[in-house]
C-alpha cells in the first residue's frame, strides 16, 4: 500500500488582514448599494425646489417638493394636482402649476371666477380672485394649468395648454422647511365632466 503524502500550507493571512478584508468589502458593498438606492430613487422621484410665488397660499419661495415620476405613467392628470412640467420655452427650468381644465373641457374665466364646462370651481387653494378674463378650449393631449397666485403666474392664461408628454410628474409632498410639511393632495374641486 502507498501512502501519499499532501503538504498543508499555513494560512499567511492574519486575523488582521481578513478583518481589513471583511471592512473594505462591507464598505464596496455600502456604497454600492447605496448609489443603486440612489438611482433607483431618483429614475422614480424628483426633489425641487420652489422658486416663485405662483403658487402662494400653496407653496411658498424655497420649499423643497418630491415629485413623483410615475403618477401619470400609471394614471391620468386629475384637476386640482399640482403638476411640474417643461414650459413653452425649453429653455426655462421646469414650472410647478394646478391642472385646472382636462382634455376636451371649456375653461372659461370671467368676474374672478373660473368656469369649467360652465360650472364654477370651489378654490379654496387661491390666493386672490383672478381679475383677467378668457375662455379655452383644452384639446385631447393637453392640460390648462394655473398657479394659485392667479394674478402673479406665468402659466396657460398666458400663453395656453401643457402638452401631457411635458409633464414630469405629480407633486406629492413638501418637506422643507419643516414648519411647511405637508401632502399636496388635491383640494376637493367640483366641476362638470365634458
Amino acid at each position: 500500500m502507498e501512502y501519499f503524502r499532501s503538504e498543508i500550507y499555513p494560512d499567511t493571512e492574519t486575523q488582521e488582514e481578513k478583518k481589513n478584508g471583511r471592512i473594505i468589502r462591507e464598505f464596496l458593498e455600502t456604497i454600492i448599494l447605496s448609489l443603486l438606492l440612489f438611482f433607483g430613487i431618483d429614475s422614480i422621484s424628483a426633489r425641487i425646489r420652489v422658486e416663485s410665488i405662483s403658487m402662494q397660499r400653496t407653496l411658498y419661495d424655497g420649499n423643497l417638493v418630491v415629485v413623483n415620476k410615475l403618477a401619470y405613467i400609471f394614471g391620468e392628470p386629475s384637476r386640482g394636482d399640482i403638476i411640474i412640467f417643461y414650459p413653452p420655452n425649453p429653455e426655462e427650468d421646469p414650472y410647478i402649476k394646478r391642472v385646472i381644465g382636462l382634455p376636451g373641457e371649456e375653461v372659461h374665466i370671467e368676474n374672478g371666477v373660473v368656469y369649467i364646462n360652465n360650472i364654477a370651481l370651489e378654490e379654496p387653494y387661491i390666493k386672490a380672485a383672478p381679475n383677467y378674463t378668457g375662455k379655452w378650449n383644452v384639446p385631447e393631449g393637453s392640460l390648462f394649468v394655473l398657479g394659485d397666485n392667479r394674478n402673479n403666474s406665468f402659466d396657460s392664461h398666458s400663453w395656453g395648454m401643457v402638452p401631457i408628454s411635458n409633464v414630469i410628474g405629480k407633486a406629492e409632498f413638501v418637506y422643507w422647511p419643516p414648519t411647511a410639511w405637508k401632502l399636496l393632495t388635491p383640494k376637493v374641486v367640483s366641476a362638470a365632466s365634458p
